[in-house]
């Protein structure tokens, strides 16, 4: 099966415009989002999916730049971008990741996908996003394409286009779902980039570490030995999945 992964990009964000072409240790967060991709075995093809604003020509032109498929689409029917760019690709599975993360674990992609894999019944969708489990910044989402297209036909709700996957995971009824535990909780750690106090929390780890190959477990060590910077967003409300109706 062709294993598609998509990333979600775009320039437009409500709390720190541009967010994901900022700089950190010496290049984008799209740039180390998607190079930490290309590490993870079973990827069959890298695609970015930004809109067609001309705001987001400056991200198109890097994910050019770094090597990889783009993809424009919608900027409000996210749903929409993502079938499409999935069709394009012809995929057979998808994963789906946001470029505001780009301390996203090469490794846990893997277990995610080696999860998929396991299954003696098959599943439609998997995810990390667990309640109490990897820290918000690790999120990444595997779906079939047949589940894409079926929330693509059926979506109507406004989260249902905004956010691609809640008419999947809302629906355990219909759609066989699974999810990835950790081994123990990280609660306290928030490794995404909404707001200015993320950024510099990013910066900080990259800083310490983007010279080398890291991963969760790196990461957490570290933030270990440097409570302060574990502070500068601790306050930030995150945003929340909704896991079942």
């Amino acid at each position: 099966m062709k294993t598609v992964a998509i990333v979600q990009a775009r320039m437009g964000s409500t709390r720190l415009p541009g967010k994901i072409m900022q700089d950190a240790a010496g290049q984008s967060l799209l740039a180390w989002h998607v190079q930490r991709l290309t590490r993870v075995a079973g990827i069959d093809r890298l695609v970015v999916a930004t809109t067609v604003l001309p705001a987001d020509d400056v991200v198109a032109d890097s994910a050019a730049q770094l090597g990889v498929d783009v993809f424009r689409g919608s900027e409000s029917d996210v749903l929409d971008r993502y079938y499409h760019a999935a069709r394009e690709a012809r995929a057979d599975l998808v994963l789906r990741t946001t470029s505001d993360c780009p301390l996203l674990d090469p490794s846990l992609v893997e277990q995610l996908l080696d999860y998929w894999r396991r299954s003696p019944t098959g599943y439609d969708y998997v995810s990390t996003a667990t309640p109490h489990c990897f820290p918000r910044g690790m999120d990444c989402e595997l779906f079939t394409f047949e589940a894409l297209q079926r929330a693509w036909h059926e979506g109507r709700e406004a989260d249902d286009r905004e956010h691609v996957t809640p008419f999947i995971y809302r629906r355990p009824e219909r759609f066989r779902i699974g999810r990835l535990e950790a081994q123990r909780p990280y609660d306290d750690y928030r490794l995404t980039v909404d707001t200015p106090e993320d950024l510099q929390l990013i910066r900080h780890v990259l800083d310490a570490l983007g010279a080398q190959a890291f991963g969760l477990d790196d990461i957490v060590r570290l933030l270990e030995q440097h409570p302060d910077w574990v502070a500068l967003n601790a306050q930030i409300q995150h945003k929340e999945f909704v896991y079942a109706r």
